[in-house]
């Protein structure tokens, strides 16, 4: 989020930058501008001066030619009206002349004045203008350095955390190997005693069979020879020697036999079967 906002604010600066110097690029068009114009005037109010000059000794000789045709002695007698003064009519010509170039020259300095005037303030304007563009300048440098030194600090944060990240990454991916790892020995573990239940189960219930089978063995027994020595009693049952010769032959030497089995059965927490085992004892005794 701070390097964005980074980023943005140095957009910004930017941004601002290439418009003053556009503004400064466009003062400096006005200058020239101003700066032509000047000359301009300068050289327009110096053809006028030369102008003027040239109108004053055009003058100057028409009046002297004028003098020198009216300082003749011609004796003229006419009878006709009153001739009109020259010398009054050269004066009022002259007089109108110099009323014509003094009103001349003062327009075109007026003119000259007013333009300078004009030009001056512009360019103290433009000067002010330039003066304070500068310095926004300056200080948009400065602001573009300080935002380029945080940039290269953050740059340096980013790397030394990213950096910090595949580190860690690398921590826990051998931290996860070695989780799975674990977690493949517990599960070939739990296939070991899974089999191993799967055995016991399997020997259960031979030994279940078997317990059945004898059962029913001890029940057959005990039917056999009931009418003889009486019911089995408590867990044993008598029995008598048959000899080498098949069931059906005659009972010889009477024996009276006790057979007690235990069945032992192995159970954990939650009752469930873990081993059987079946335990047998006989005791014998011969009958009187």
């Amino acid at each position: 989020m701070k390097v964005s906002n980074t980023f943005r604010r140095f957009e910004n600066e930017q941004a601002l930058h290439q418009g003053v110097d556009a503004d400064i690029s466009g003062l400096r068009r006005v200058l020239d501008e101003l700066t032509l114009c000047r000359t301009d005037l300068e050289i327009q109010l110096e053809t006028l001066s030369e102008e003027l000059a040239y109108l004053k000794k055009n003058h100057e000789e028409e009046m002297k030619a004028l003098q020198c045709a009216a300082g003749g002695n011609v004796n003229v007698e006419m009878n006709a009206a009153p001739g009109v003064d020259l010398t009054v009519l050269l004066n009022n010509m002259r007089a109108e002349y110099e009323a014509l170039a003094e009103q001349n020259r003062r327009d075109a300095e007026a003119w000259f004045n007013e333009k300078s005037a004009s030009l001056q303030q512009q360019i103290s304007e433009d000067a002010g203008a330039t003066t304070s563009a500068r310095n926004e300048l300056t200080e948009m440098k400065r602001n573009l350095q300080t935002l380029e030194i945080e940039l290269q600090s953050l740059l340096a944060t980013k790397h030394s955390l990213e950096c910090s990240l595949s580190e860690t990454e690398g921590n826990y991916c051998a931290q996860l190997a070695q989780i799975q790892a674990q977690i493949g020995a517990l599960e070939e573990q739990l296939h070991q005693v899974r089999t191993e239940t799967e055995g016991q189960k399997l020997e259960y219930e031979q030994l279940l069979d078997i317990k059945v089978h004898l059962e029913k063995e001890i029940e057959t027994y005990c039917l056999l020879i009931g009418g003889e020595e009486g019911a089995c009693k408590s867990g044993g049952y008598k029995s008598k020697d048959y000899g080498s010769g098949n069931m059906g032959a005659q009972l010889k030497d009477p024996i009276k036999a006790i057979v007690v089995k235990k069945v032992l059965e192995e159970v954990d927490q939650r009752s469930k079967i873990l081993t059987t085992r079946l335990h047998s004892l006989e005791e014998k005794s011969q009958s009187n």
